[in-house]
């Protein structure tokens, strides 16, 4: 903590607030159509995820129908799901993704 004296000799106390930022997670929702390896192939590429968490958390997906590909502040966090969905279409796959606050 700091403290500052002003001109009229008043001491005032100045706090600094150190935040983290929020914090926004990513999610992938299933689908029918979208592959395994497709989805596999964009959380190695896109959330630089290791092949076997990729397909951890694929399996997540399709078995829970949702599944955390990262956790990010929310600019970056939107910039990954647009860009993976924006992927996703060239290759004529419907893949959603959500961005959703951490709680």
């Amino acid at each position: 903590m700091e403290k500052k004296q002003s001109q009229t000799g008043n001491v005032t106390k100045v706090r600094e607030k150190n935040h983290e930022p929020k914090q926004y997670l990513v999610l992938l929702h299933n689908d029918d159509f979208t592959t395994m390896d497709f989805v596999v192939m964009v959380l190695m590429r896109i959330f630089r995820k290791s092949e076997t968490d990729a397909r951890r958390i694929m399996l997540e997906v399709h078995i829970k129908g949702k599944g955390v590909a990262g956790r990010y502040t929310y600019d970056i966090a939107k910039t990954k799901a647009n860009q993976t969905m924006r992927l996703a279409r060239s290759n004529g796959y419907p893949l959603r993704l959500t961005v959703e606050p951490e709680n």
